[in-house]
């Protein structure tokens, strides 16, 4: 009986006080939920437009992405280069290289825009992450580039040869071919002479294309002003350079698409600065949305 007097007080005391606390507590949760519950400050506005300008700015890139990639899956299906058949030469197929880029660019600018509508940190590190290396990759190419300049040279004569060899093979090479020949007015790598190791048109085919080299390297390639002439080269390789020099141009593409890219370097240094730059203008406004995300208010 004494230990139920000595707890019986005890405990009802104890219930008072904790229902008591329990009261204030909610009193002041309810006066001040700013004290239990912290309320993240309100974005500024500049935090506010830079968010909506990366939006927009991933947006714009994703949607080229999508475009570069369709346009690369296209080339591919239309040519039957992902069937079994022409696994071997996929490798070193133009369009590769559309949906290469297509896909990188669309999973990055896919991340920057889901990272700014949804303020991710995670989606954020990782398209400042991409863009910083990829940005570093383009800057330590050009240095590349401008340190072998001097062979740089060789490389093109390297890539011109494997796109005469595969002209007939390669609709998108042929196209790029016949650009660069109508454009700089030349034809082969040294000399016209060097289609003689096209196997289409080396003296020793069967087909009707034997001996000769391709339209496009023709003095006037169109028939009465207007109608393309597909055979006015046919036979030129038989001839001597007297007589081609009449109907196709002599010299070769090595050495104008050389002197070509020498001029346009101070219009291609400016185009990959302003890449650059556009990379890096993406990656700060990610970085400031980063600083402005506040741990109550992230979401990973």
């Amino acid at each position: 009986q004494v230990s139920k007097l000595v707890e019986l007080p005890y405990s009802s005391s104890d219930e008072d006080d904790a229902s008591l606390l329990g009261d204030a507590d909610l009193l002041l949760a309810e006066e001040d939920p700013g004290m239990w519950y912290p309320i993240p400050d309100k974005p500024s506005t500049f935090s506010q437009c830079v968010r909506s300008l990366a939006f927009l700015w991933n947006l714009l890139f994703l949607l080229l992405g999508l475009l570069a990639l369709a346009v690369g899956g296209w080339g591919l299906l239309a040519k039957g280069s992902l069937w079994g058949e022409r696994l071997a030469p996929l490798g070193s197929d133009p369009m590769l290289l559309f949906v290469l880029v297509g896909l990188a660019a669309t999973t990055i600018s896919l991340a920057g825009c889901l990272g700014a509508l949804r303020s991710s940190r995670c989606l954020l590190r990782f398209f400042v992450g991409a863009v910083l290396t990829f940005g570093g990759l383009q800057v330590l190419g050009g240095l590349l580039l401008l340190a072998a300049r001097h062979r740089l040279r060789d490389a093109l004569r390297d890539a011109l040869l494997l796109c005469l060899l595969q002209y007939q093979d390669e609709p998108d090479l042929r196209f790029l071919v016949d650009e660069v020949q109508q454009n700089l007015r030349c034809c082969g790598l040294s000399s016209y002479r060097d289609w003689e190791t096209n196997p289409y048109f080396n003296c020793s085919a069967p087909g009707v294309q034997a001996c000769s080299v391709p339209a496009s390297c023709c003095l006037d390639p169109w028939q009465n002003g207007s109608t393309a002439n597909t055979q006015c080269a046919f036979g030129v390789l038989q001839l001597g350079d007297v007589a081609a020099s009449s109907i196709v141009h002599l010299g070769g593409c090595v050495a104008q698409l050389s002197a070509w890219l020498h001029g346009q370097a101070g219009g291609i240094a400016a185009g990959a600065a302003v890449l650059v730059l556009v990379e890096g203008a993406g990656a700060l406004m990610a970085l400031k949305m980063l600083r402005d995300i506040t741990p109550g208010g992230e979401r990973d």
